[in-house]
């Protein structure tokens, strides 16, 4: 029998909503205490170069008083790792970062800066911090994140919701294969196993079938459907599709 499979909540569009008017609600720390008070098993921000969501202090407040673990986003530079060992949340994920991108676009690519990204992870692991690294489901990468030293993987699912989106059966048959054959090799080479991006309803039900994979992370549709429903109960809607 599988592991209860984890959810984390990002919260980055709750910042996006907030900096909007220049103001200080919506609060990003609200939405992540309502999330904690209703089955979220951690919290999510990306901390980008632009801070064009979530902003440096809401990272201090976040530590200081969610009790649920800290999961921060981050891009390849010496300004992002200074920050993440002095925060030490419980878990980095190193993602990919492009300045004119309207979100992540896809996996890191591993083999870029390599050293530097070894480095990075050795640091990171050494203040207890356990590192993750988003990738597209592809079985050398999965390997090479193992043989960095990463603790975790995060199998990108950007591609099997657009094709589920379009309803492009036969992509989405190869996608999903994909992701699960990243599982199970991640699994195997014992990395956690993570995915996220573009998350739905009926994709995370599709993605949580894979029972290698042991927490998905969600944040646009989260927020999309909080708007209309609210945290808490889009929160009791996903444990009841994932049987949590």
């Amino acid at each position: 029998m599988r592991k209860r499979i984890r959810l984390g909540f990002n919260i980055d569009h709750v910042a996006t909503v907030r900096n909007a008017r220049g103001d200080d609600y919506p609060s990003p720390l609200r939405a992540a205490m309502i999330a904690q008070n209703n089955g979220a098993d951690s919290i999510t921000v990306h901390l980008r170069e632009d801070r064009r969501h979530i902003r440096d202090h809401d990272l201090i407040e976040l530590k200081k008083k969610i009790k649920i673990p800290l999961n921060l986003e981050m891009a390849l530079t010496p300004e992002m790792l200074k920050i993440a060992l002095k925060l030490k949340p419980k878990y980095v994920c190193i993602v990919p970062e492009k300045r004119k991108e309207v979100t992540t676009e896809g996996g890191l690519n591993l083999n870029y800066k390599k050293d530097y990204l070894k480095k990075v992870i050795h640091l990171l692991k050494n203040k207890n911090i356990q590192v993750s690294l988003f990738i597209e489901p592809d079985l050398k990468t999965v390997h090479l994140a193992k043989q960095l030293g990463s603790n975790n993987i995060e199998l990108h699912t950007g591609k099997y919701c657009r094709f589920f989106r379009e309803k492009n059966n036969l992509n989405i048959k190869k996608e999903f294969l994909r992701i699960k054959n990243s599982a199970k090799l991640g699994n195997m080479l014992n990395l956690g196993v993570h995915a996220g991006h573009g998350l739905n309803y009926q994709t995370s039900k599709k993605i949580s079938e894979i029972h290698e994979i042991e927490e998905l992370n969600i944040g646009h549709f989260f927020i999309s459907e909080s708007i209309f429903f609210g945290i808490a109960n889009v929160l009791k809607k996903f444990n009841k599709i994932l049987k949590r």
